[in-house]
Order: structure tokens, then sequence, then C-alpha cells
């Protein structure tokens, strides 16, 4: 049976290539995302994203059932701070069928080369900012709030059109256990911490979510100098800050989130999120009827975070600004009673970070790989 592979057109199918992989994922890890959140996502007069990118969706159809999905953007701020001539597919989710890939990447790979791209490289939701990279280890785990699963098949079927690796990215767990107040990691790194106020004058504070527009402003402004240098990094605009700011609001805890500031600059900032996804897995993507009911009463009853982010501007990453988050991490899990959580991703080049979360008895527990195929 023949595979038709077009672009989405209006609402409708827009709601079936979001809702596709509810039917793929069925009893699996897979987290589904809330349906209205995932619309204005991809709703292009409502993500800034498209105010410096352009993109086509597709829906791969047999027997007019959709069977597939793939985005391909191309994005002039990457352009622009990773050079090359590149586009991004993302959203890719698929039937364990070689046809039904191999017809997918056939029409993102004609809509780039038909605009001069030279390379294909994913898959990204839609940078690296967002959702990212394809599970390639830790299937059997659940994933934790912004982190994508995807089943082992993806991985042999992307391959075999011809997609080889260009990096990993690593997610390290970091459990603890029965904490209780005075619980410390190495020595070192409380020494070190110790003196960030002390011998640089500079305070570690929790954010204000009543100043959450303004306090998402300051944790970006270390976001876009402290990942300047990263591989794929792409820094987020103004527009993105207050689209991300409203997504964030409903899950943001303060007494995980921190500000290090110095007379009025702000230095370092680290934002850690509660594992909604222990929430929503129960809610089957919708809101209505009883689906706030379940997010309200469910928060209550997290056990595991998630290190979004953690960074310091370079000019101050000698202050031990990092070490001292470390500190107000643990300090925080002792006091809500919470063993563990996981890193955001941390580029495998990036030793000093993978080293530091060695050090603190991490274990990689997640492996996402981004691809690429010369076009």
């Amino acid at each position: 049976m023949s595979v038709e592979v077009r672009p989405v057109l209006g609402r409708g199918e827009l709601t079936s290539f979001i809702k596709l992989p509810f039917r793929l994922h069925e009893g699996t890890p897979w987290v589904p995302p809330l349906i209205i959140e995932r619309r204005d996502f991809l709703d292009r007069t409502k993500n800034p994203f498209f105010q410096h990118a352009e993109g086509e969706y597709f829906l791969a159809w047999r027997e007019g059932r959709p069977v597939g999905r793939i985005t391909v953007t191309i994005d002039k701020r990457w352009d622009e701070f990773q050079g090359g001539n590149d586009a991004q597919f993302g959203f890719i989710e698929a039937e364990d069928d070689p046809d039904v890939f191999g017809a997918l990447f056939a029409a993102a790979e004609e809509w780039a080369r038909e605009r001069g791209r030279d390379r294909l490289l994913g898959p990204m939701d839609f940078t690296t900012n967002d959702e990212c990279g394809l599970l390639v280890e830790g299937y059997d785990l659940h994933p934790l709030i912004l982190q994508p699963w995807h089943p082992p098949y993806y991985k042999e079927r992307i391959e075999a059109l011809g997609y080889g690796k260009r990096m990993d990215l690593l997610m390290w767990n970091l459990e603890m256990g029965e904490l209780k107040q005075g619980d410390r990691f190495a020595d070192a790194i409380h020494e070190v911490a110790d003196k960030v106020e002390s011998e640089h004058g500079i305070t570690v504070r929790n954010m204000r979510k009543r100043d959450l527009k303004n306090e998402i402003a300051r944790f970006m402004e270390v976001y876009n100098s402290a990942w300047s240098k990263n591989w794929g990094f792409v820094p987020i605009t103004d527009e993105e800050i207050e689209f991300q700011a409203t997504n964030l609001k409903q899950v943001l805890d303060p007494r995980w989130a921190f500000i290090a500031e110095r007379d009025g600059e702000v230095l370092g900032a680290a934002l850690t999120l509660p594992d909604i996804n222990q929430v929503t897995k129960r809610m089957n993507g919708r809101l209505l009827p009883f689906g706030w009911l379940k997010f309200l009463t469910g928060k209550r009853k997290i056990d595991y975070v998630r290190v979004f982010a953690l960074g310091v501007k370079p000019e101050y990453q000698h202050t031990g600004i990092a070490a001292r988050f470390y500190v107000r991490h643990i300090e925080t899990a002792a006091e809500l009673g919470i063993p563990g959580g996981e890193t955001g991703w941390i580029l495998e080049v990036n030793e000093p970070m993978n080293r530091a979360m060695e050090g603190m008895g991490g274990e990689i527990v997640k492996r996402y790989r981004l691809f690429e195929k010369p076009l």
C-alpha cells in the first residue's frame, strides 16, 4: 500500500499531526503532551521562532490514516550563529515501516534542497533551546519534563536513510536517596561555595514568582551569555523569552530557581523544574474536563526534578557560583524530601560539566543523538 506525504493543511490535519504519537506510543514510557500547548507551539502566528524562520509540517498518509510526521525548518539565526547552510528536521514520529520513514525524509530533503540548503540536521523541535535529539539510550525510562521519548526502531530507520551521528546529548541522574539537612557533596564543592559571598560579594537568591517575566528575562540574559560558545547554541530572542515565560509560569517553583547577583548585576542563574510529567501522563493530553484538577492535586506529589539549565556568565565562572548553586540544590532537596533528579542535556564534548556530574556521583541514564546528512 502506497504512502502519500503532503503538507499539513488546516486545523483538523494539525490535530492529526499532534495526536499521531498518542496512537504510536500507547503503552510505552512516552508521556502525552498537552494538546493545547502543542497547538500553540506549532502555530506560526504565535510562536516567535517563525519571526526568523520558515518551515513546513508534513504528514504521511496511508489509506486515509496518518502513519508518520516530520517538520523541516530553516532558521536564519542558526545560519548567523552556527554558520553553514543547514535545514533542521524535527517532530519525527512514524510507524515501524521503512517506506514511511523514507517518504517522510524524502519530502523534508526535497523541501530543503529547493531552498538551497546543503545539510539536514536534527531532530530539533525547533531549536536546541526546545526539545531536541533522538533517544538512543534509556528506552525503558520515563521521560522527564521537556524530554522526548522514541522507540528503538527510529534510530535504525534514520540511519538506514544515510543519516550519521553529529552530536550526543547526555542526561545525568543524581540519586541522593533519603536526604536530611546537613547532607553534603564533596567537601571541596562546599569550600568553594562558602566563599562566593565572603570573598566575591555575590549573593544567591530564589527567583520571585510575582516578578516572573523579569526573572525569566534575567535568567535568559545569563543563558545567552553562558552558552554562547556551545556547539548548536542560538541565542533566544526577547519575544521567545516572553513566549517561554508564559509556558513556564504554571510549572516553575521558585524554591528551585536561583539568581546570583552583585550590585544589581545578574551573574548566574539556575532553573530546575518539578517533573510535571508525573502528573500529565495521567491527563492524556487534555485539561478538560478534569485535567486541571489532576494537575493541581498531582503537583503536590511530584518527587523528582529536572535541572533545566544552570549557568554563569563566562567572566564570573571563577567565582564559585556554580558550586553555590549545587549546594543550594542539595539543601532544597533535603528541605522538600526530593530524592534526586536529572540534569538538562550536556554535550558529550563538554568535559568540565560531565566530569563535575561524575564527581557528584551522577550516572548517564539517557543519551539523545543529533543526526546529519549532506544534501
